[in-house]
């Protein structure tokens, strides 16, 4: 099973103090993130004043860093339209990238997604296609990304709480199977529903993610101390269903 953690996202060191926002930060997290269990890391790099950046500069720094210190972790990171709203500039921040990451992370809900596609095939880096809505997976579907893309995040967030989360992600896996859709899924939730969305997902045998930039507490509901605690709870539900994180 792969199981990827989600360093920071968006968050910052108010929502929890234990967010790794600088590069130096970011790879010690590497480090013990491994250690729990963790196949790769999910990254939203910052520039210098805190803010997410798709900065070729920011970026680089970041992915040097990790390498150095876990060159066995797949790197990803995001390309998400927040961050750059201009498409031309976003498209512009990915062409410079150096190093380039592993892979990265394309929401198919934000405009220009497949000019990114297209870029990050072009430049050898994997996708990994955000997929949130239902809508979402019958794009993936029309479209035949299959190819275009190294692995599918199904990205499920409901504001009703577990038990939408979990069907909701059960209905774009329905939408997947039906298109035939042969690439890997990744499920993951957000808040409380994320240990939900992870136990459903291990048991019918999806990759899954976890860390502070979905939730901020353990499966207990209890505050979760870092991005480790939180892999090594998600690695340790894996084994008590039979699946071992791939390490």
């Amino acid at each position: 099973m792969h199981l990827q953690c989600c360093v920071n996202g968006s968050r910052t060191r108010l929502e929890h103090p234990a967010v790794p926002l600088t590069a130096d930060a970011i790879a010690a997290d590497a480090a013990r993130i491994s250690a729990a269990g963790a196949t790769s890391l999910h990254v939203h790099p910052r520039a210098a004043d805190g803010s997410e950046s798709l900065d070729p500069a920011s970026v680089g720094t970041v992915i040097a860093a990790m390498r150095s210190a876990r060159p066995e972790l797949g790197i990803g990171v995001t390309t998400a339209a927040w961050i750059e709203p201009d498409p031309a500039r976003r498209l512009a921040a990915i062409a410079a990238w150096d190093p380039v990451p592993d892979f990265a992370s394309v929401n198919l809900s934000e405009d220009g997604y497949l000019d990114v596609v297209d870029l990050l095939n072009a430049r050898g880096v994997g996708v990994e296609a955000g997929v949130w809505t239902e809508d979402d997976a019958r794009e993936f579907v029309k479209r035949g990304l299959d190819a275009a893309c190294d692995r599918l995040l199904v990205e499920v967030e409901a504001a009703d709480g577990a038990e939408t989360a979990v069907a909701l992600a059960s209905r774009i896996d329905l939408i997947l199977d039906d298109g035939l859709v042969e690439t890997p899924r990744l499920h993951h939730g957000s808040g409380r529903a994320t240990w939900a969305v992870i136990a459903s997902a291990v048991e019918h045998g999806h990759d899954v993610r976890v860390g502070l930039e979905d939730t901020l507490v353990m499966p207990d509901g209890s505050v979760a101390a870092d991005n480790a605690s939180l892999v090594e709870a998600c690695a340790a539900l894996a084994r008590a269903a039979g699946r071992l994180p791939n390490h």
